[in-house]
């Protein structure tokens, strides 16, 4: 029975790295398990977006933590690069939400001066139809404005995970089958192999619902399929990530998003796609020339209200559950914020609000 760590970490997405790395890098000794490629890993279908803007609307402390997040990230991607050598591709020049009608620009006009007056003034405002031209050339004749929130960035998470899992004690295809619980002290079991600590950290992804059962935590993840398209290497076409399109540092354009209830089903639909390629063409209507090179659907892990899930188990103290469908945009806070306050023994109180109880009484449960 391997011991000597202080935290074991169930889960090598981007949630459970991040952690793990900022566990490891407060000088803890720390073990991630991780069921590996064949596991559904959100981190291969993630857009790669940083993202502040239209985040936690009727939610400030969700507004609070994202913002937190981007500040900290540069702070992540410089520390992860000295280590490694990889450049996580991370450019915070600002973000764009473009709207296509009239409709769609009053909408989110409301959406961001609401964001305004419950979470405070970031410097995010609206853009009309001829200033989002002079900032983005060739938009199409549909986009009537749009949103633009001057934190708001992107980086790669493919570089982000394989980073993240070359810092660490990272254990691959360890399925854990079962964990024995007692307050601060933990032993858990994968395969024909055992491990001991008195900490867990819960962030298996969509396999968190069930091992969180194990330890005294609830945790309602369901999938929710998202499809992505990309194009071969363009001409820079543009400078600013959107929560539509971005385009790589290699130069590929993501298409995305969309969001359907199917399960564990992780096949792409003609029809989904057709859709994202319509509204983004629409945008920039160039891309109606470009050749796809990939598509496919990865599945979010998603709690009933959308919202994270952080908690530290009342039955078995020093097991704690972290999980959202933001991997990307919270690794800088899981790394610099979460991780410290777990080696700590609580979860922060600006956390509170995300805890795993809100689901134990009514419909969402």
């Amino acid at each position: 029975m391997p011991g000597g760590y202080d935290l074991i970490v169930i889960g090598g997405g981007l949630v459970g790295g991040a952690i793990a790395w900022g566990a490891r890098a407060r000088g803890a000794a720390v073990l991630l398990l991780d069921e590996g490629d064949i596991a559904y890993r959100a981190a291969r279908g993630n857009f790669g977006l940083v993202w502040v803007q239209g985040k936690g609307a009727g939610m400030p402390p969700y507004a609070r933590w994202t913002r937190e997040s981007a500040a900290l990230w540069p702070t992540l991607a410089a520390a992860l690069g000295d280590a490694t050598g990889t450049d996580l591709g991370l450019h915070q020049p600002g973000g764009l939400a473009f709207c296509l009608s009239d409709q769609e620009f009053e909408e989110r006009e409301l959406l961001i001066r609401r964001m305004h007056n419950e979470s405070g003034d970031i410097g995010t405002r609206m853009l009309t139809r001829e200033q989002v031209r002079s900032m983005v050339p060739g938009l199409g004749d549909a986009v009537t404005g749009a949103s633009f929130c001057p934190v708001d960035g992107h980086a790669n998470p493919l570089r982000l995970l394989k980073a993240l899992h070359q810092t660490l004690d990272y254990r691959a295809n360890r399925k854990v089958a079962a964990i024995e619980a007692r307050p601060n002290q933990f032993i858990v079991r994968a395969g024909d192999e055992t491990y001991i600590a008195p900490r867990i950290v819960i962030s298996a992804g969509l396999g968190s619902r069930q091992l969180a059962g194990m330890v005294g935590l609830h945790m309602p993840v369901s999938p929710i399929q998202g499809q992505i398209i990309v194009t071969e290497r363009l001409r820079r076409l543009l400078d600013y990530p959107t929560h539509l399109l971005r385009q790589t540092d290699e130069g590929s354009v993501m298409l995305g998003d969309s969001q359907e209830d199917v399960g564990f089903d992780t096949r792409t639909r003609i029809a989904v796609l057709k859709q994202i390629a319509d509204r983004n063409t629409r945008i920039f209507p160039a891309l109606k020339d470009a050749s796809i090179i990939r598509m496919w659907a990865a599945l979010r892990v998603m709690s009933p209200d959308g919202l994270p899930i952080y908690e530290q188990s009342e039955q078995f103290p020093g097991a704690f559950a972290a999980t959202c469908h933001s991997g990307v945009t919270l690794a800088g806070a899981h790394a610099l914020a979460l991780a410290p306050a777990i080696l700590d023994g609580a979860v922060p109180a600006s956390l509170a609000a995300f805890g795993g109880a809100r689901f134990m009484h009514g419909a969402a449960a």
